[in-house]
């Protein structure tokens, strides 16, 4: 099925930017809220990364299956599905009564933020013409920093005045509103699969398989750790013979193994996410617990990191049209790795300032990877794949989160076992991050070489 002409560019960039700016504003304001959530469910530290970690675990298992379904039955139709389910579990969070349902409405949450994440974008790319796909992507990019910047400040504010329960009211009419404007003004419809079957047992290989992959960590150093890891692996093994043999695989293997730009692009996507992910939870606690911030106060400090992305994600999503991506991207990874060295020496006598300081590296690296990265990726492919590809990015976005607070949850268990954050454990979770910045500075360091690796896009294949 071909682009639909009732959809202008401009309004598929509206609502890929609004969907954009919903999910990344409720991640930075729940990070804000961790401390109230914490005091109010009594949960430890390690017990907290899962309110991370259930919405982000729960997106990634189905994120590629959702792509499949989307290029086979729609992407509006999957679009405007996912608004509703992630609406939804907004309206049930803020009246969750126990910790336990608060992680699984996070989880359905994040079914709904899967099927947003891989069609908002293929939606767009799909109306927007080959040589101003860059500069759509750094503007849609810009509008998720938009969200990671609101969320720090207004988030702040909301559990300030009104209670943590009052951000996901605020998401739940931000989503309604979102999805009042895609049904208003979305036309058509895009499914360049339609008719081709939805590969079911290879689906339930590759959730099945992420899933306890991702749960390992919870459980190592134990033995249940290691047996989750090792079914996880041979499950991934039987999804990729699976899918060799299969004649309409949910996921085409052919776009890692005959596609350099498309395989080394996620591969960097996925190792700079792992580096990163964490640095928002780690400073959240330490400015509220170490440094004594209200909520909004830290949310003012964790506003450095997303503003500087905001402005320069536009001007690096430009440069990416005119100079090779992975030139642009591989020098962002390297300003975000430097971020991450300078974190590594923050204590609790550390002025606001050099934080700050250390934060605006982070966001300017991110903004030269990301929507570089994403243009890469995208101009790799043929539309026919544009949801499956959308779906692989993001889910490598995803699994890159889970391992990042995968990373931290192993950091935090050695250090501070399961104790709730207090002053007596504060010199605890500051060795904590001691532990933490340098080893997320060594895979930034990875992805770099993964970066390089991916060789030049090929502007003359692009649609």
């Amino acid at each position: 099925m071909k682009d639909q002409p009732g959809t202008s560019p401009a309004v598929a960039l509206t609502i890929a930017g609004l969907s954009s700016f919903l999910t990344p504003f409720l991640g930075s304001a729940t990070t804000v809220a961790l401390r109230a959530i914490g005091d109010e469910f009594r949960m430890s530290a390690v017990a907290l990364t899962w309110v991370a970690s259930a919405y982000l675990l729960s997106s990634a298992l189905f994120l590629v299956p959702f792509g499949r379904l989307a290029d086979i039955y729609g992407r509006k139709r999957l679009f405007r599905l996912g608004i509703l389910v992630f609406t939804g579990a907004s309206v049930l969070l803020a009246g969750a009564p126990a910790a336990d349902l608060l992680l699984a409405f996070r989880a359905v949450q994040g079914v709904g933020s899967a099927m947003i994440f891989c069609t908002s974008m293929a939606i767009l790319l799909s109306v927007m013409p080959a040589g101003e796909r860059g500069k759509a992507l750094g503007i849609n990019t810009a509008a998720v920093y938009c969200g990671l910047s609101a969320g720090p400040v207004l988030g702040g504010l909301l559990t300030h005045y009104l209670g943590w329960r009052s951000i996901f009211i605020f998401t739940g009419a931000l989503g309604l509103a979102a999805y009042l404007l895609a049904a208003w003004k979305l036309k058509g419809e895009w499914a360049e699969a339609r008719g081709e079957r939805f590969d079911a047992p290879g689906a339930a290989f590759y959730s099945l398989s992420l899933l306890a992959l991702a749960g390992a960590f919870s459980w190592l150093p134990r033995w249940q750790g290691v047996a989750a890891l090792l079914c996880g692996a041979a499950g991934l093994t039987a999804f990729i013979l699976w899918e060799l043999r299969t004649a309409q695989p949910l996921l085409d293997l052919n776009l890692f193994r005959h596609n350099t730009v498309f395989a080394f692009s996620n591969l960097a996507a996925l190792i700079n996410y792992a580096a990163t992910f964490a640095v928002g939870f780690l400073l959240s606690l330490y400015l509220q617990h170490i440094k004594g911030l209200a909520p909004r106060g830290a949310g003012m400090v964790l506003l450095a990191q997303p503003l500087v992305m905001a402005f320069f994600s536009p001007l690096a999503g430009r440069l990416s049209d005119r100079i090779q991506p992975r030139v642009v991207a591989s020098l962002g990874m390297g300003l975000t790795a430097c971020g991450l060295v300078a974190l590594a020496f923050v204590a609790a006598a550390t002025p606001l300032g050099y934080v700050a300081a250390c934060l605006v590296a982070l966001g300017l690296g991110f903004a030269f990877f990301s929507a570089p990265n994403t243009n890469a990726v995208m101009s790799s492919v043929e539309k026919p794949v544009y949801s499956v590809a959308s779906a692989i990015l993001s889910t490598m976005r995803l699994v890159g989160h889970v391992l990042s607070m995968d990373v931290l949850m192993l950091i935090l268990a050695w250090h501070l076992g399961h104790e709730r954050m207090r002053p007596a454990v504060y010199p605890q979770f500051l060795a904590c991050m001691q532990t933490a910045f340098p080893i997320l500075a060594v895979l930034c360091l990875l992805g770099i070489l993964a970066s390089l690796a991916r060789g030049d896009v090929d502007r003359k294949k692009q649609n």
